[in-house]
């Protein structure tokens, strides 16, 4: 798996490393794995999906994937015949705290500070565009 590193799950990890907290080496790489699971757990992944003929019954699925690019370079690679295709593969990490009200904000997100919900929480369509689609919500604008 490819991982383009965020500049805020950069930041996060090196603030672990700058703290002063840790007694021990292993104490600090410690809370740098469970940092960075924790990180990866709110991004969103591929998988790649396969089927070995028309009746979907048969087939094999892998993943997690950084990109449907990297995931469709597996596909070409084997040579398995039947067809394949790249499935987003929704954050749990981000889904649980955008429903709780995210305490670290994505880069899209809701306007009221109690909230900060995900920009796909947003509704994009008429008189309701703008405003969250959680009913806990009482968001009406999205800050970029």
């Amino acid at each position: 798996m490819r991982i383009t590193p965020r500049k805020e799950e950069v930041a996060a990890v090196v603030a672990v490393l700058e703290s002063d907290q840790y007694d021990s080496a292993q104490a600090m790489a410690k809370a740098v794995i469970k940092e960075v699971a924790e990180l990866l757990d709110m991004r969103d992944w591929v998988a790649l999906t396969h089927r070995f003929g028309d009746n979907g019954q048969l087939g094999l699925n892998w993943g997690p994937f950084g990109s449907a690019i990297e995931a469709q370079r597996l596909a070409d690679k084997l040579a398995l015949g039947g067809r394949f295709s790249v499935v987003r593969l929704g954050s749990p990490g981000l889904l649980v705290a955008n429903l709780l009200g995210a305490k670290r904000p994505t880069k899209d997100f809701c306007a009221n500070p109690a909230c900060l919900h995900a920009a796909w929480t947003h509704s994009a369509l008429g008189n309701s565009r703008g405003k969250c689609v959680l009913e806990s919500c009482p968001c009406d604008e999205m800050k970029k």
